[in-house]
């Protein structure tokens, strides 16, 4: 399942357009997906993350238009539990954003 917001300025010329994509999983985790393009003079052997874009639509648009790829972002960090035998495990949790 998947749920977009998207936030628009009102004023003209103020980039502060951004799309939110939130993807449901198994234990309902809200996920906000990033997008950026390859940092110039990367390569797919060894890529670095350059300008981030405000949607997954831009990303696509400059991808084709550079003959690039792009990359998607989740933040998770990891965290200790207990499962329900009494033994320690680290899960993922999904991080957020300040």
């Amino acid at each position: 399942m998947e749920n977009k917001s998207l936030i628009t300025s009102s004023a003209p010329g103020t980039p502060v357009r951004q799309e939110v994509l939130r993807r449901k999983r198994r234990n309902d985790l809200e996920i906000t997906i990033r997008y950026f393009l390859p940092k110039p003079g990367s390569s797919p052997a060894s890529p670095e993350l350059g300008e981030e874009v405000a949607s997954e639509g831009e990303a696509l648009i400059q991808s084709f238009k550079s003959g690039q790829t792009f990359f998607t972002v989740a933040v998770w960090k990891a965290i200790p539990e207990v499962d329900s035998g009494g033994r320690p495990m680290i899960v993922k949790q999904v991080a957020t954003q300040k």
